[in-house]
């Protein structure tokens, strides 16, 4: 085992030095940022996690920040909160155990949120962990938040009508995948699931079977948010949300407004991230991604203060670099988020056949069809550069452009017929297509068969489905390897539907080490991952690393605040406000 490396950082530890930063544009245009050097810590000062938040110079008080997103957000439930959009909403209006100072240029750490500290690991074994929760935070209506709602709104989550949400401390205090059969939250409104307990009203207490030492990562999710018994709405809580943060939902029209004003009873003094700038937050949905821009980049009226959600489109990419006027007004940041060609392992059996199909890929020519350098980045790592711990390498080495003679030699005049699923969206059909030309240079025969857009999702998380390759994308819960490799490759959470390994990928000894590094302190887990992350791909190859998104977004000229999240790779509003 490594020894406990823990060095000081500002009264933290860190869990890892630099990461690797994806490459510059060397062209006139704005580039993702190559010299970064992102760090996570964990806190261990209680001091970095009061408040209040350090205030942002220039940034005053008032006016009304919108954001314009084509699709709404399905609903702002804390504890069924897993998409991007409501993963970075629903801290506005709710807080968690544990949540994430970010610098947006990837220097991360983690602090209490309703808790004093990110956690106790109580015998040093990370099986039992106590938080402590902070006086004066409250609830929209005044009331003190207390361990009681905390620990309610975790045993809300493993109601079995309240899906969507992440699944991390279900699964850990049942010791089960099956955790809504293990205990039963209909039944036992009541009381709490075992393992939860409150010993007393600023206590939370979890006791797991096994070691857990991401739980205070775990919690900085919105599963951790807190609620009255009396308050729970069941499945329509995500329409009227019982705030516990800077802003309470005032307005929820579904699928073409959120607004958020002002919540009078949260204290500044009880939060070490968030601001209370603008009087209000306005979410306004329907605007595709093109009319957003085109309208954000005309600059009228209250567009003036608005921030378009989702990213720039390939088809303004080009306008938006070029235009020197508009560089104060543009987000580029790497993401997160990883895209794969995912090959099916229990199809596509013979290893050699998996290393050509990695030799086979021109990744440039890829990136070019997405919409060039700020849309995509390639990557040749299963984890992407934004983890902690992540270690450059390419296990089959094929240029920029791909290596079809290498990829030829391994399949030894062997011609495999694959078959690629691609969704019917016009984006993936085209990177369906390119992929495609590659793998046929390189000896395959591909057969592209659509799946429905909106179905595609499910119907690859089926065992045994009819698909030898597809594509897909992850980005891990936080900036860990824990929560990628063992979720994507742990072929023992193999079952009949809701795959997360679409891979199909199982190897004793490798799920043997997800045990021994999930054991490990967190402090420690990085370069274990990293190495993990090589020997995966150098034995068995289950899938293609492809490429990072990056994110491009354009706002208006009085947004100011918002930044790029190092952990979700979507715009953070908790510094946002309007410019005078």
């Amino acid at each position: 085992m490594r020894p406990r490396v823990a060095v000081a950082v500002s009264g933290a530890f860190a869990l890892v030095a630099a990461l690797s930063a994806c490459p510059a544009n060397t062209g006139g245009s704005p580039s993702v940022d190559s010299g970064r050097q992102p760090t996570g810590v964990i806190a261990t000062d209680p001091k970095d996690s009061t408040g209040p938040a350090p205030e942002l110079a220039g940034a005053r008080r008032g006016g009304t920040f919108t954001v314009l997103r084509e699709t709404p957000i399905s609903h702002l439930d804390p504890q069924r909160t897993y998409s991007f959009a409501g993963l970075m909403a629903v801290p506005l209006v709710a807080r968690s155990l544990t949540t994430w100072k970010d610098d947006g240029a990837g220097n991360l750490t983690l602090v209490g949120d309703l808790a004093e500290t990110p956690g106790r690991d109580v015998n040093d074994d990370c099986r039992i962990w106590e938080f402590t929760v902070k006086d004066g935070v409250r609830f929209e209506d005044g009331r003190p938040v207390t361990a009681r709602e905390i620990a309610y709104g975790i045993a809300r989550s493993f109601d079995p009508d309240l899906t969507g949400g992440p699944t991390y401390l279900q699964e850990w205090l049942a010791d089960t995948p099956q955790y809504d059969t293990a205990w039963d939250f209909t039944a036992n409104r009541g009381s709490l699931p075992p393992g939860l307990t409150t010993p007393d009203a600023r206590t939370l207490r979890f006791e797991f079977a096994r070691p857990r030492c991401d739980l205070p990562f775990a919690a900085s999710l919105p599963s951790t948010a807190p609620l009255p018994p009396d308050r729970d709405t069941g499945v329509n809580l995500g329409n009227a949300p019982f705030s516990s943060g800077p802003y309470k939902v005032t307005r929820y029209r579904p699928g073409i407004e959120i607004v958020m004003e002002r919540n009078e009873h949260w204290d500044a003094g009880t939060d070490p991230v968030r601001h209370q700038y603008p009087d209000r937050f306005v979410w306004s949905f329907g605007a595709t991604p093109d009319a957003a821009a085109n309208r954000i980049i005309a600059d009228n009226g209250t567009d003036r203060s608005a921030l378009s959600w989702d990213y720039v489109p390939a088809s303004l990419v080009a306008r938006v670099a070029g235009d020197a006027a508009l560089r104060s007004r543009t987000l580029l940041s790497p993401t997160p988020s990883a895209n794969h060609l995912v090959i099916n392992n229990e199809r596509v059996t013979d290893l050699r056949v998996r290393q050509a199909l990695n030799h086979a890929i021109d990744r440039e020519g890829l990136v070019k069809v997405l919409g060039g350098p700020h849309v995509a980045v390639p990557m040749t790592t299963l984890m992407p550069p934004a983890t902690i711990g992540h270690r450059a390498y390419d296990a089959y080495p094929a240029g920029p452009n791909g290596d079809p003679d290498r990829a030829r030699e391994l399949l030894g005049g062997q011609r495999p017929e694959l078959v690629l699923g691609a969704a019917d969206s016009s984006v993936e059909q085209q990177v369906a297509t390119q992929l495609k030309g590659n793998l046929e240079r390189a000896g395959f025969v591909i057969t592209i068969r659509n799946i429905p857009d909106d179905a595609k999702f499910d119907e690859i998380k089926k065992r045994g489905n009819p698909w030898d390759l597809y594509l897909s994308s992850w980005a891990g819960d936080w900036p860990s390897g824990a929560s990628i490799l063992p979720v994507l490759y742990d072929g023992r959470a193999i079952r009949a539907t809701g795959n997360s390994n679409e891979s199909y990928f199982n190897d004793a000894t490798i799920n043997a080490e997800f045990d021994r590094i999930l054991a490990l302190p967190p402090s420690e887990q990085g370069p274990h991952w990293a190495r993990l992350d090589e020997r995966i791909m150098r034995e068995h190859a289950p899938v293609v690393p492809l490429y990072v998104d990056v994110a491009y977004l354009v706002h208006g000229s009085k947004a100011g605040g918002a930044f790029v999240s190092s952990v979700f790779g979507y715009p953070s509003l908790v510094d946002a406000h309007v410019e005078p």
